[in-house]
């Protein structure tokens, strides 16, 4: 049977049609979804798991992109206007946001601070002016990036994760109210994961022959070693832009001579320059620690999350600390 050329064309306008609707209502179902700009890793994951399907989640950093030297451009500025939330870690961490956020309609666009309620640090003493400023464990900090004296990595403390899940799960629900129990389940689920991550690095760390762990890269980990009871040493302070001093070093491959340690630890997106250099005086082994700022742009398309993140690093911590089952 022939099939007529007026009926062909007319079945080909009517799946014409039928695509362009189907297209129209994809872009209004995106549309509905409330649009996150976050600007580190951390963050970004985390209202991943909170708002799922419900979110449009925007990384501000770029992937590959050292966070302690990002600066936003104009396009970011933009983004950040047209979001419904713009979340960020603290004004330790990001103090050019307070620039942005003095810039946009609020009104529009929430604005939610991670560390309202959460436990800070100040910098640890000896790593606070070295260039810009993170910080430690216990005192000060330094230039134009960190302000205050204060230990911006807080998300490296788990018990400040949950809270920072419960600050983002709160902005979520502020502008879409109507899917409050949503987006509180998911926060709950989320951060059970988050206790439970806690409960292996207590577990896992308990019984080491070292207490001590040594870092070829800047200040990032203090949270971390402040929380589980280790002692922490870098080579830079709060920025890895910072160049530590011949001495610095020197008195690094002395502690590692004096405490017996077989490792150096180095982070990511920082060449390992002076973790290479302290291995190869002390005969040690390189092992990675991520700071979780940011991720390379292979990783976010691994699909890496912040636990995975965390998992590898207890994993190289019990390595590195000559950790033995409880």
């Amino acid at each position: 049977m022939k099939i007529s050329l007026r009926l062909i064309l007319a079945a080909l306008l009517v799946f014409a049609v039928c695509t362009a609707c189907e297209k129209k209502q994809k872009t209004a179902e995106e549309n509905r979804k409330i649009t996150v700009v976050t600007t580190l890793f951390p963050l970004y994951d985390f209202a991943l798991n909170i708002g799922k399907d419900k979110v449009n989640v925007i990384l501000l950093l770029p992937p590959g992109v050292e966070a302690h030297s990002f600066e936003p451009k104009p396009d970011d500025i933009i983004k950040v206007n047209r979001a419904d939330l713009f979340v960020y870690t603290n004004k330790f961490m990001e103090p050019w946001a307070g620039d942005i956020i003095g810039g946009i309609d609020t009104r529009k666009t929430l604005v939610v601070d991670t560390s309202r309620g959460a436990f800070l640090m100040k910098a640890a003493k000896g790593h606070e002016h070295e260039h810009e400023g993170e910080g430690h464990g216990h005192e000060n900090e330094g230039h134009h990036h960190h302000e205050g004296g204060m230990d911006p990595h807080m998300w490296l403390d788990f018990a400040n994760a949950q809270i920072m899940v419960d600050n983002i799960a709160e902005g979520l629900i502020a502008k879409d109210p109507a899917n409050r129990v949503y987006y509180s389940s998911n926060a709950v689920v989320y951060k059970a994961k988050l206790a439970a991550l806690d409960n292996e690095y207590r577990k896992g760390l308990a019984i080491c022959k070292k207490k001590v762990f040594l870092h070829g890269g800047h200040y990032a980990f203090g949270y971390l070693a402040h929380r589980y009871g280790l002692h922490y040493e870098s080579a830079y302070a709060v920025s890895p832009d910072a160049e530590p001093t011949p001495e610095k070093i020197m008195a690094l491959i002395q502690q590692m001579r004096a405490n017996g340690l077989h490792y150096v630890y180095t982070e990511e997106l920082i060449e390992p320059r002076i973790a290479d250099t302290i291995a190869r005086e002390t005969g040690a082994t390189i092992l990675k620690l991520h700071g979780a700022h940011n991720i390379s742009r292979d990783d976010l398309a691994k699909g890496v999350t912040f636990l995975t993140l965390m998992e590898q690093n207890l994993k190289n911590l019990r390595i590195g600390l000559q950790c033995t089952e409880k």
